[in-house]
């Protein structure tokens, strides 16, 4: 289980609506414990950024760079669906999660609340499943 606090998941939010009409993406880094310690955004560089998204290399070799000097796991992989009120994977999500370990939040702005609901995604199996995760103050 991932614990996030409050302003980590209102940075994740905040992303993901400075982001519309495209999807954000970006990690969260942290505790062996789970305790989640750092929000990092990433650029979304993809062709289709409407639809889809592709961390810009240079951010995400960067952000794992800071992990590691700060000694922080990877714990998430955020990205946003803007127009949708339930957020899941969908097939590309799926066929892209290459980090089998992290967790993937999806931030659905479809509602005039955001969701926020987080997975984990077996690329090898091609399934995914609901993940729990806490947020404190």
């Amino acid at each position: 289980m991932i614990i996030c606090q409050a302003a980590q998941v209102n940075e994740i939010i905040a992303h993901a609506r400075e982001a519309i009409p495209h999807e954000c993406c970006g990690l969260v880094g942290g505790n062996a414990d789970g305790t989640a310690q750092t929000v990092y955004r990433l650029r979304n560089v993809s062709a289709n950024p409407l639809a889809t998204y592709e961390a810009a290399p240079e951010d995400l070799f960067a952000a794992q760079r800071a992990m590691r000097e700060r000694g922080e796991h990877l714990l998430a992989i955020y990205h946003s669906h803007p127009r949708s009120t339930d957020p899941i994977p969908s097939e590309t999500d799926v066929r892209l999660a290459y980090y089998p370990s992290a967790v993937y939040f999806i931030v659905g702005l479809g509602n005039s609340e955001p969701r926020l609901n987080a997975f984990r995604i077996s690329e090898r199996d091609g399934k995914w499943e609901a993940a729990q995760f806490s947020v404190i103050d």
